[in-house]
């Protein structure tokens, strides 16, 4: 009761707080509200903590507090002294990727061969729903040209890690969706660098050979050596099991907030149409995924997962391919907005699907399987 009595006190703080917020800014003391606007999202984490409908948004109701620290304080999220840290963008990526090696075995690839059918089309939808996607609302604005190649790049990359545990909790096919996770991952450094020569080469120039290269060093070594180190020493280290999650979350955040204090400038000049843009990006995903699986006559949990699949994108590895590009300031905004934004639509989604159980299915053995995100 106390616990419960400690979130509901702040949850009500953080009502609070924004209406201190929201009256800062309109009389004109938008700089003033930053620090207020910090708090507000950080009591309603801790709020959101004490109720099980809610809890799957503290991670990202954080992910906005950091956000706006790097808006009104980006100095603090550029440089340490001498070093830039746009520099730990790729080994937190490998980090991350090496994580998923570690939860990956023979298993992921094994389904394949048992529901071939479900995975042809489920990259199959990864691969042109997204990156079609992309290109046609990348040519729809206005955006600077490196800014609307991030909204390509989004669209060509692999799903994202969060969309295996989406599936789990909106009762999709959670074998299916490891496997689509896995197969998309390990496809990315040939299909991410073609179709980013394909549809943003007229944007950016694509040196589709060092693409390739600067992908495999981000995805495929570190998943490799995450394979060879489960292959080895499985169920012998425990620490690591329950360590990467949290390094991984704590990755994925520090890459949003050095993203976001790099491209500062751009994000309050167009902020708010590129949110919009990401936005549309990532509800299609879903909704083209899903009705692509249906076409194929996919039950009901295989067209979940195929929806939530498309619908979820790598973003932290979309940033490192910006940064490799020594373009993380513009063509990262778009993964760096698209993170956050699919983690709460991917809630919604999931959360909905739940309340409809579908037809002939089972509850998953899930210890070891779902991935951390």
């Amino acid at each position: 009761m106390k616990q419960l009595n400690l979130h509901s006190a702040a949850l009500g703080i953080a009502a609070l707080l924004l209406l201190i917020s929201l009256g800062l800014v309109f009389t004109g003391n938008i700089e003033s509200a930053g620090p207020i606007i910090i708090f507000f999202f950080l009591a309603l984490a801790i709020g959101f903590r004490g109720y099980d409908n809610l809890k799957g948004f503290s991670y990202t109701t954080l992910i906005f507090a950091a956000v706006v620290m790097a808006l009104y304080y980006p100095a603090y999220f550029k440089t340490v002294g001498d070093f830039k840290l746009t520099g730990l963008i790729t080994p937190l990526i490998q980090i991350i990727m090496f994580g998923m090696g570690t939860s990956m075995s023979a298993k992921d690839f094994a389904a394949v061969i048992k529901t071939p059918k479900g995975v042809l089309v489920g990259i199959t939808a990864q691969f042109l729903i997204m990156p079609g996607m992309g290109f046609l609302l990348a040519s729809l604005t206005n955006f600077p040209p490196e800014i609307a190649a991030g909204i390509v790049l989004i669209g060509c990359s692999p799903s994202g890690l969060a969309s295996n545990v989406m599936s789990y909790l909106a009762k999709a096919n959670l074998a299916l969706s490891l496997t689509i996770t896995s197969i998309a991952t390990l496809l990315a450094p040939v299909l991410t660098p073609l179709l980013m020569k394909l549809l943003a080469g007229e944007l950016v120039e694509i040196d589709m050979l060092g693409m390739m290269w600067d992908i495999a060093k981000m995805i495929i070594i570190p998943i490799g050596a995450g394979l060879l180190f489960n292959k080895l020493l499985s169920g012998k280290a425990k620490w690591l099991d329950d360590a990467m999650p949290i390094v991984s979350m704590t990755g994925i955040a520090l890459i949003i907030v050095v993203i976001t204090a790099a491209g500062r400038d751009s994000l309050l000049k167009i902020g708010g149409v590129l949110i919009l843009v990401v936005l549309i990006h990532n509800i299609f995903g879903y909704l083209l995924g899903y009705w692509f699986a249906r076409l194929f006559k996919m039950p009901e949990r295989d067209a979940r997962t195929v929806a939530i699949e498309v619908g979820m994108q790598n973003g932290g590895l979309a940033s490192g391919i910006a940064n490799s590009l020594g373009k993380i300031a513009t063509m990262g905004l778009a993964p760096a907005v698209f993170g956050p934004l699919m983690n709460i639509t991917g809630s919604m989604l999931a959360s909905y699907w739940h309340r409809k159980t579908p037809e002939g299915y089972v509850e998953p053995e899930i210890e070891g399987e779902v991935r951390s995100h």
